[in-house]
């Protein structure tokens, strides 16, 4: 996941959405994977997708990073 306007890696989510919302999910990732930014370091079983796809998550708050995050929606931007 990315702050929104910065694109500024914050974290990872849990996907824990509806079986209809993870496979519409897995085909946008599929249809736009892409490399992973040049300054993160590698993470195993990572699949990275090119910036296009806002999300709206559930984590704790008042962290300067995801903890405890959950994917609840995705769109695509406009």
């Amino acid at each position: 996941m990315a702050q929104p306007g910065t694109r500024k890696y914050v974290g990872s989510a849990f996907v824990s959405v509806n079986r209809e919302m993870r496979e519409r999910l897995w085909k946008r990732v599929q249809e736009h994977a892409g490399p992973p930014p040049k300054d993160i370091p590698k993470r195993p079983a990572t699949q990275w997708v090119k910036p296009g796809i806002k999300a709206r998550v559930k984590h704790l708050r008042g962290e300067k990073d995801l903890r405890h995050a959950s994917l609840q929606d995705f769109w695509d931007e406009s």
